[in-house]
């Protein structure tokens, strides 16, 4: 039997039927809500292409069930910014051509932005700490390194 789930996504209320609580949120974002910022990658929480932000925080939407999030705020790569105004994170990305293929970029923003609101002007080591655990294949990351510190300093 289908349960509902309601949580709010990018500022907006949503409702989602599942007949498994358990479901990956991500699964409820791309296939239910249409939004394709989280990526799947690696379905085991260890490659950040699915990072979201519950209530604030990063978190990887491909572990994170759906009855956890009743209730809560969900933000995605699609809410951060908008093209007409984007995202610091997400104009600093676009200036210095950050990505490659961009699979990880949704990671790398969302893990970044959260890192950005606890330690708004980091250093390049801690930068790289922050997005430690965040994989990319394509080895952008010196360019991905650089754009978050642009983003830090246009804070």
């Amino acid at each position: 039997m289908a349960q509902t789930i309601q949580f709010t996504v990018n500022g907006k209320a949503a409702k989602v039927a599942v007949d498994d609580p358990e479901m990956p949120l991500l699964y409820a974002l791309r296939n239910d809500l249409a939004l394709h910022g989280p990526r799947f990658g690696c379905g085991l929480a260890q490659c950040g292409a699915c990072t979201v932000h519950v209530d604030g925080r990063p978190m990887r939407s491909c572990s994170v069930p759906m009855s956890f999030i009743a209730g809560k705020k969900v933000t995605t790569l699609e809410g951060l910014g908008t093209p007409e105004k984007p995202h610091a994170l997400q104009k600093a990305f676009m200036e210095l051509q950050s990505v490659q293929c961009g699979y990880c970029i949704n990671g790398m923003i969302m893990q970044a932005a959260g890192f950005l609101k606890e330690n708004p002007k980091p250093t390049e080591d801690q930068i790289k700490q922050a997005l430690n655990n965040n994989l990319c294949r394509c080895g952008t990351h010196v360019r991905i390194v650089a754009a978050v510190k642009r983003a830090s300093e246009s804070a």
